[in-house]
Order: C-alpha cells, then structure tokens, then sequence
C-alpha cells in the first residue's frame, strides 16, 4: 500500500505542475482529494490492513493529503495571478474615454413642496408629527367637534372601512393624537397623504397631500397665528408676499379664516395664475376649538392654541404655474424632469 500511495503522490505532483487553468487544477483536486478520489479510495482499504499497520499508512495518507493541498493551493494563486496579468494585457481600459451617460431622476414636485414647507417651520422651531393614513373615526370626527351628522361624515365625502375605520380625510388626526399623549406647550406640522371621496378633475383628486400645524400653549392668540403665516409665506413663496384673512367656519377652530396670499407672479397687479384677483387662496386656518382642547385631555381654560393646514399640491401648483392637478400624479417623465 506504501507503494500505490508513493505512486498517486509522484502522478498527483506532476498533474498539478502541468494545469494550465483553474479547471484543470480543480479536475485533479477532484480526482485525487474528492469524495471518490485516489487518496480517498486508500483510505477505505485500510480496514484489511493489521492493527500495527494501520496508523502508520494513514499518517502516510495525511501527509500526501496535505502536501497535495498545499501545492493545489500555491497552484491556485499562481493561475490567477498569470489569469490577471492576461486580463490586463488584453483588456486595455482608456480611463480617458467618456463614460456611458447616466440619466438622473429629480425630486418630485409634491417632495420638493413638503421638504421646503418643512425646513421653514424647524428653522421656526416646530417639530415634525406622523400618524396612520388609516384612522378611527374618533381621531378623524369626534375629537376634532365635527358631530355625526356632519355632512364631511357622510358616505359621499369620507372614505370608511367599516363604522368606525376611515381614511384619514386630513392629517389633523395626527393633531389629535399628539394632543392626547403630549403636554403644552405643542408646536408641529403634519404632513401626509389623505383621501376625500372626490372625482378626479383639473383641481381635484381623492388622494392629494396635505400639511397641518398646530401650537398650542398659554396665552396663544389670533396675532400668533397671523404672525406665523406671514412668515411662512415670505420664506416659501418670496419676501414681498402680503397675507390677508377672510372670515370662514371649520368645526375645529373658532374663530376661523381662510388664508390668501398676494399673487408672487403679479405682485398683486391681477395675472393669470391668481386669475386677475391678485390673491391665491392658500389655506384655512383660526383658533383651536376649547372642544377640541378638551377632547383630547387639555384645560382649554388655561391653554389655547391656532392651527393651519393646506394642500400641498396647491402650493405646488401655484409655485410651479401648473394648470392640472393630474400632471402631478400620472408620472410622465416629459412634465417631471422640468423639475
């Protein structure tokens, strides 16, 4: 047996020093340290073998096993490296040449609106709040004092789940939960996507984005809020943006008003973005309900507070002198990479 593992030795060495490529080389890995390999097969006949005989034929067996894996392996690094050389005679890069050119996606303009939107209000010191697009109707309703019989409750307006399972109509759901699980002083804004049952036209869709902010603390006031919006609307739509208020109603603040500012590409002259007026609606906005301050845990006899909100893609719109809301949401390359 000494004889028969001399002799896969002596032919095991040559085979190696004659590979010429990595597959060969592993060819003869196989056939000589495989499963079925030569050495293998010695091993298995070790059971005829006497009990003096047998460890000294398998530690001959060992040190051919691992003479043939070290020269395997040195074997490995030498076709590699020769493998390399080969690659980098053939294979000329010129890293002058100009590479393929790379087509390079932009922000969409509703992101571009929510990230500006909220740089201002954190450089202002708000902090930003998230809630779930698939709210109760306690959060989405009842908190907020719009009653059952409310018509924005209605089948027609709201999206529902089940009873008491919405889609969130507004972000001011997240309001509600902040104010529920956080003492005053409140200072965030909410952004997000909300759903209204609405169909899909020019100004229109049942799926659009919104932007919420409330602050609530002592001795807030109707001049904190108007204080506010003016600076907002100087930051997001240019330092010579007047700001006016008109009376309106909203279940959730008293007293309420709709929000306008002077038209940025007229200045106020009339043109046809702010369609001759001269002012754009931009959002609605007054003074926390003390119902809602009490629904949610908060002595509204000490505290008081004003919140906003607005569509983003409104602002988008305006900004960006878009005349079709659905331009927004169709994704046509053609009309995105102007922004």
């Amino acid at each position: 047996m000494k004889e028969e593992i001399a002799k896969i030795k002596e032919n095991s060495i040559k085979e190696i020093d004659t590979c010429k490529d990595l597959k060969s080389l592993n060819d003869v890995r196989v056939q000589y340290l495989g499963k079925k390999g030569e050495l293998t097969i010695v091993l298995r006949k070790m059971g005829i073998l006497s009990p003096e005989e047998r460890p000294v034929i398998g530690s001959l067996v060992n040190e051919v096993r691992d003479e043939l894996e070290r020269l395997i392996q040195e074997k490995e690094k030498q076709l590699k490296k020769e493998e390399l050389l080969k690659k980098l005679r053939t294979e000329n890069i010129d890293v002058t040449e100009p590479s393929k050119k790379t087509k390079l996606g932009s922000i969409h303009p509703i992101t571009q609106i929510i990230k500006e939107v909220e740089e201002i209000f954190l450089g202002m010191g708000y902090e930003i709040a998230d809630g779930p697009e698939v709210e109760k109707a306690i959060y989405n309703f009842d908190k907020l004092n719009t009653p059952p019989d409310h018509p924005a409750r209605d089948v027609q307006d709201t999206f529902y789940i089940s009873d008491d399972i919405v889609l969130r109509s507004q972000t001011s759901p997240v309001q509600a939960r902040v104010m529920e699980n956080q003492k005053p002083p409140i200072k965030i804004i909410c952004p997000g996507a909300v759903y209204r049952s609405d169909s899909v036209d020019a100004t229109h869709s049942p799926v659009f984005h919104q932007i919420e902010g409330l602050v609530v603390d002592k001795n807030i006031a109707m001049t904190d809020l108007k204080g506010t919006l003016e600076m907002f609307a100087k930051k997001c739509l240019g330092e010579n943006t007047k700001i006016r208020f008109r009376p309106h109603h909203f279940p959730f603040t008293e007293p309420s008003a709709e929000a306008d500012v002077s038209c940025f590409v007229c200045g106020g002259k009339g043109c046809r973005v702010c369609k001759q007026e001269g002012w754009i609606e931009l959002l609605g906005c007054g003074m926390v309900h003390p119902n809602v301050l009490r629904n949610c845990g908060i002595d509204s006899e000490i505290y008081s507070g004003f919140a906003f909100g607005f569509g983003v893609e409104r602002i988008a719109m305006a900004k960006f002198g878009i005349e079709d809301m659905r331009l927004l949401f169709e994704n046509d390359v053609r009309f995105l990479k102007q922004f």
